[in-house]
């Protein structure tokens, strides 16, 4: 019985899918139609965005391309019916808004008005507080309205709406609210964060505007496109397919595959490995795929099916990566003539591919029909800051995830990476560039927003069907970081390229990291992506821990003090401070904002032998730092530490003679006393050298 009742649902939504005209219950069958993003998109549209990026944001260069204050940017204010309303969207149609997300900072924040006006009507067709409409129940329920993560407390989180907004001639969206202050301010007030991702089509294109009678109209197939996003219907048990087996054990620079003839589409990709492999073996495992002649894939696996090189529980409508080992693929990958997918060991340890399964099915190859593609590249070891040669100062720059040439669509992306610091990496914009644009159409207000979330929260969500972040432990903290977002209806057409950039903009400056962006596009033939098979980029080391990137060791007699391993702390926070003004080495210093008298850090450091040393430590005084005991490994240093100071500077002290272990090193501070007037306990080390 439930199988024939989900025939049903299927059976319906299929037959109200097969309207040509576009509205409501046409874009919703679209989204959940796997097979349209595989065809170049007839009728043709363009997708754009809106959003509230600084505005200073004007030309590549200047230093004002990198401007952040990405909050309460409007186009402009209006009037209407005596209140006053700030206009946050205006597009002419026909077109369609196919995602839109917002967060908010401030008292009382998100609790304001927004309303979507249609086709130039006075009135708004769709009004009630932005949580009501975007991750309420006013339009629609999750998953098309949502916010995430369910972990994060709900003024915290991105909200996010999918649910599909047609309209024939005209759509403006504003928002109304007592908090804001000063429109385009950069601080006080309510802050208000958007991004609308819309289409445009040609103008003869026929577009039935969204209402709620349409929507009523809409609702049995609306219920069944939530119950689809819902179960992650694969869309596999309805086709004809046969199933290939791709599994076996890998021998270091070996390889296994499967060719595939006639035309088709591949429908599933199915690989198991053991869910305790190394994380070294999992990058260097390698997915290679050529479709009629032309490699389009080339990615480690991890990173292919969304989880990096680290195990990651996820559940998108495009890939799935469960605790047992199963990674699962589900785009949908076309064919004219011939596929032949590989699976490559560029590592050093033999690996088993288990249970591995390939479905395909017939495929009638048109002139629309396109090859699946993805790009991956590691930036290891990344400076997240680079040196302005006019004026030494330490900026943002642009990374670039791919840039692609030819007619195809870009639909989605993924990043894995290994933070340093004790601060948010990811406070830069997307910055997309379509068919050869001078400035960006696209140009958001920071990465965590652009991957659904918000404030850099490092609460985990993998259960959304388009965006996801199956860790988070690296947003705030040295750490492991995957951020993913598949496109749907948001899906970005291009003619002749597409160059998808975003900003390195760390908190940290200088700091270090691993970054490794993979996305995931259609192409015709012949089309063409600048990244090429990074095997540097796999055989690199894997970070697991922050010394894999920041070597704690003595290297020519000196050990920063922010390269030091935390080993433990009883109060307070550890962090780097990063400044160029108090003559630290590197710019950096290791932080610790201390607690109350008798709380201790502990830094370990590393030597490669066992010597008798003269140790000379560099510490920051300032007029809230402490009083402090320090021991090394074990040993109480004789006297007490005062840092307190007037003024902020650093301080040079003799330890004396020590002993140092071959191996790991422990320095413990230990607070003897709040320092005076201020009443803290901050602690501040430069670093330590040490003289034979």
């Amino acid at each position: 019985m439930k199988q024939f009742l989900y025939f049903l649902i299927v059976l319906t939504v299929m037959s109200s899918c097969l309207k040509k005209q576009i509205n409501i219950e046409s874009l919703l069958c679209e989204m959940t139609n796997r097979e349209s993003l595989a065809s170049f998109p007839d009728p043709p549209f363009e997708l754009k965005q809106f959003s509230s990026y600084d505005r200073e944001t004007t030309k590549p260069g200047d230093p004002s391309w990198f401007a952040n204050a990405d909050r309460t940017m409007f186009i402009r204010t209006e009037k209407n019916s005596g209140r006053t309303e700030y206009v946050m969207f205006d597009a002419k149609g026909p077109g369609a808004i196919v995602r839109f997300w917002m967060t908010f900072a401030g008292e009382n924040s998100g609790r304001g008005i927004l309303r979507i006006y249609f086709d130039n009507q006075d009135k708004p067709t769709i009004e009630g507080t932005a949580f009501d409409v975007l991750s309420g129940k006013l339009l629609t329920g999750e998953p098309l309205a949502s916010s995430v993560s369910d972990s994060t407390k709900y003024e915290r989180r991105g909200h996010n709406l999918y649910l599909p907004l047609p309209y024939s001639s005209n759509c403006k969206i504003t928002y109304q609210s007592d908090n804001i202050k000063d429109p385009g301010a950069k601080k006080g007030g309510e802050a208000v964060y958007y991004n609308v991702n819309y289409r445009t089509y040609p103008s003869n294109t026929k577009v039935t505007t969204f209402s709620f009678d349409e929507l009523t109209k809409a609702s049995s197939t609306l219920e069944n496109v939530q119950r689809l996003l819902k179960i992650r219907d694969r869309g596999i048990d309805k086709i004809a397919t046969e199933s290939s087996s791709v599994s076996g054990k890998i021998a270091p620079g070996g390889s296994i595959s499967k060719t595939f003839t006639g035309s088709q589409a591949i429908r599933m990709i199915k690989l198991k490995v053991n869910p305790l492999i190394d994380p070294q073996s999992l990058r260097t495992t390698v997915i290679e795929i050529i479709f009629d002649g032309d490699r389009t894939v080339w990615c480690p696996l991890g990173d292919f099916f969304g989880t990096g090189y680290q195990f990651r529980y996820s559940n998108t409508w495009y890939s799935s990566v469960n605790p047992d080992g199963t990674l699962c693929g589900y785009w949908v990958m076309p064919f004219k003539k011939t596929a032949e997918i590989k699976i490559h060991n560029m590592g050093l340890e033999e690996v088993e591919i288990t249970d591995g399964e390939i479905l395909s099915a017939p495929w009638k190859w048109t002139s629309n029909s396109m090859h699946f593609g993805t790009s991956w590249h590691q930036f290891t070891h990344l400076k997240t800051g680079k040196k302005n040669v006019s004026n030494g100062i330490i900026e943002p720059f642009d990374v670039n995830y791919v840039a692609l040439t030819g007619k195809g669509v870009y639909v989605g992306d993924a990043i894995t990476l290994f933070n340093t610091v004790y601060a948010w990496w990811g406070e830069g914009d997307e910055k997309v560039y379509v068919n050869g644009e001078t400035f960006p159409s696209h140009i958001g207000t920071g990465s965590e927003d652009y991957y659904g979330y918000a404030w850099c929260r490092p609460e985990k969500f993998a259960n959304h069907p388009f965006i996801a972040q199956p860790d988070g432990s690296g947003n705030f903290w040295p750490g492991y970081t995957v951020n993913i977002r598949y496109r749907g209806l948001d899906n970005i057409p291009f003619t002749s390229s597409i160059k998808f950039d975003i900003e390195m903009w760390h908190w940290v400056r200088e700091a270090t990291i691993n970054f490794a962006p993979v996305t995931f596009w259609y192409v015709l033939p012949g089309g063409k992506s600048n990244i090429e098979p990074d095997t540097d980029g796999v055989k690199a080391q894997v970070a697991l821990k922050r010394s894999d990137i920041i070597s704690p060791k003595i290297n020519n007699g000196k050990i920063e003090g922010e390269n030091m391993v935390l080993s433990s702390v009883s109060g307070g926070n550890l962090s780097f401070q990063n400044s160029s003004i108090y003559g630290w080495s590197n710019n950096f210093q290791s932080f610790w904002t201390g607690g109350k008298k008798g709380d201790q850090l502990e830094l370990s450091f590393f030597s490669d032998e066992q010597i008798q040393t003269n140790i000379m430590a560099y510490f920051t005084i300032a007029p809230d730092y402490g009083i402090f005991r320090i021991y090394l490994n074990g040993k109480l240093l004789p006297g007490t530490f005062n840092f307190y100071n007037k003024t902020i500077a650093v301080k040079v002290m003799n330890l004396g003679k020590q002993p140092l272990s071959k191996g790991e090193n422990r320095l413990r501070i230990e607070i003897a006393n709040q320092g005076l007037p201020e009443g803290k306990a901050f602690f501040g080390l430069d670093y330590l050298s040490f003289e034979k």
